[in-house]
């Protein structure tokens, strides 16, 4: 009776395992993007460019938010007379700025990553998947750059 537990509880272990995992046995990232070992050097640099991004995407609404409280800011500073705020107003500008640039270059990456690109040329692939980390982590840099900007200006 024991060794029959035991064997039904190792089974559903098992399939509970397998049954959490992709077709091909890999687990899955929300990004429908597979996470696995990695194959070759270009499948790893595949998985890190995608990780950077699936960290940073889920910012995006933080940063269209922050936008607009920044020029909600701005917006109520222009209505005051005085040069008392002339600093402060520069430096919602700046940010204001910093975050639509965050903004865009996100859209901009999203739009021109290619995952297939050199399918069939190693080498050229590898080439460019090191580029993509370059740019992806640009791109972080600057989400969390201006977010964190904003989180200290506009508490003021």
């Amino acid at each position: 009776m024991r060794t029959t537990f035991n064997l039904v509880f190792s089974i559903g272990i098992v399939l509970l395992f397998t049954a959490c995992q992709g077709p091909s046995g890999h687990s899955e990232h929300g990004s429908g993007h597979v996470s696995a070992q990695p194959l070759s050097a270009d499948d790893s640099l595949y998985h890190r460019v995608m990780d950077i991004h699936d960290e940073v995407m889920p910012k995006m609404g933080k940063v269209r938010g922050a936008q607009q409280r920044a020029q909600q800011r701005l917006d109520s500073l222009a209505k005051q007379a005085g040069s008392a705020n002339k600093a402060y107003r520069q430096q919602l500008e700046q940010l204001i700025g910093d975050l639509n640039y965050a903004d865009f270059a996100m859209d901009k990456w999203m739009v021109e990553f290619n995952m297939d690109s050199a399918k069939d040329n190693k080498a050229l692939r590898l080439r460019y998947f090191q580029e993509e980390l370059e740019k992806v982590q640009k791109v972080k840099t600057a989400i969390l750059g201006s977010l964190a900007a904003a989180d200290s200006l506009i508490r003021q």
